[in-house]
């Protein structure tokens, strides 16, 4: 049996599904690496809403999506951007969000690791700035959740120089009731972040970036860089104060960074471990036991399929991520908060279903095989 997919030329070519997914363990913690997946939010599809209108969750469904990721072992990292943060939902549907996954973590015994930022204001001072950050920062310690610093747009608006970026750090790390993380986003993930630390110059922004690390070190539990270079990241993991970790957010070279070297290796905070979470937690349980190169095998194919996901404009990845979620049967629809389902080509749909099929990481491929149909059978693609 075969599906008819089409290409990005505007031709269709038969794809033979797989008939079995990829044979997975659940359950046993992961010792070697830290592991977080930022994990998506389900709308809520009857929800009688427009694109500018609050984010309508589905909470059931968003909830057991948090505890399928910790049934493999891994960590969920809340209200990021994976979770459309600033891309359909905003402060006070994020802010429920994090009470109510905290709280969920709670009852079964999973570790969480919230979002805070300033996306409850537009723009202002960057004492005001600081004053937003204050808020959630307070509300994220309130629920029992570790804190992720994000990096804020209105920060990066406000800003003059990278003393500004050093004061307001500098004041809500010694505010900080326990050790954060802090959240380094690159401008490919979200244009309004260009000259974060301010500088445009990467070195120059490394530079501010690790003072405001080694002024704090003891209220730093790790950093999390997405900038999608990974020398740059191990240039800075090399870098960091004794004790601080470095959790990579690299979606185009995570197996190498994890892996490490001689000098030592990454950690993982990683939107992509949303649809890979139990492949991903397999890897690393492989890792645990010193086996570098069955850990490479696992997880290295897996790297076309984050690549297709996360190309540009990469902020869009969310898509897929869901798209995924839905074939996967973790939800029951192909919905997005701000109707950003409709941000990828169908071509791009067709190629991250099969190279997900691929790799088995659908639970039940016929059912992921029956959902792509009835979403070609929309664009008029009859099979």
């Amino acid at each position: 049996m075969t599906i008819q997919l089409p290409d990005t030329s505007g031709n269709l070519r038969a794809y033979e599904p797989r008939q079995e997914p990829l044979a997975l363990t659940t359950g046993s913690p992961l010792t070697s690496r830290t592991v977080f997946s930022a994990a998506h939010v389900v709308a809520d599809p009857f929800a009688d809403t427009t694109p500018d209108s609050p984010a309508a969750i589905d909470w059931d469904a968003t909830l057991a999506f948090r505890r399928h990721l910790w049934s493999h072992g891994l960590g969920v990292a809340e209200a990021m951007d994976t979770a459309q943060r600033g891309m359909g939902l905003d402060w006070a549907g994020a802010a429920e969000l994090i009470r109510r996954s905290a709280a969920e973590a709670k009852a079964v015994g999973g570790r969480i690791a919230c979002g805070v930022g300033t996306d409850q204001i537009a723009g202002g001072s960057p004492a005001e700035v600081r004053a937003a950050y204050e808020e959630q920062l307070a509300l994220v310690e309130e629920s029992g959740a570790q804190s992720i610093l994000m990096a804020s747009r209105a920060l990066a608006a406000a800003a003059r120089s990278p003393e500004d970026y050093l004061e307001v750090y500098g004041h809500l790390l010694r505010q900080a009731s326990e050790p954060v993380v802090l959240h380094w986003l690159g401008p490919m993930f979200d244009p309004a972040l260009e000259g974060y630390w301010g500088s445009s110059d990467l070195d120059a922004a490394t530079d501010t970036f690790l003072e405001v690390i080694a002024a704090h070190p003891d209220k730093v539990d790790g950093i999390k860089v997405s900038l999608l270079d990974a020398q740059c990241e191990i240039d800075i993991r090399r870098r960091l104060p004794q004790g601080v970790r470095c959790y990579t957010g690299d979606d185009f070279n995570y197996p190498e960074l994890i892996a490490g070297d001689e000098q030592g290796f990454s950690h993982a905070l990683l939107g992509i471990f949303d649809p890979l979470g139990p492949l991903a937690a397999e890897a690393v349980r492989v890792l645990d036991t010193g086996d570098t190169a069955g850990f490479r095998e696992l997880l290295d194919p897996t790297v076309e399929l984050s690549r297709h996901l996360f190309q540009t404009p990469t902020r869009f990845y969310k898509t897929g991520v869901v798209f995924l979620a839905w074939l996967a049967g973790h939800q029951s629809h192909f919905t997005m908060v701000g109707g950003l389902q409709s941000a990828r080509s169908l071509p791009h749909f067709a190629r991250a279903y099969e190279l997900a099929d691929g790799l088995g990481l659908f639970p039940d491929p016929k059912l992921a095989e029956e959902r792509m149909k009835n979403l070609l059978s929309l664009y008029g693609v009859n099979q």
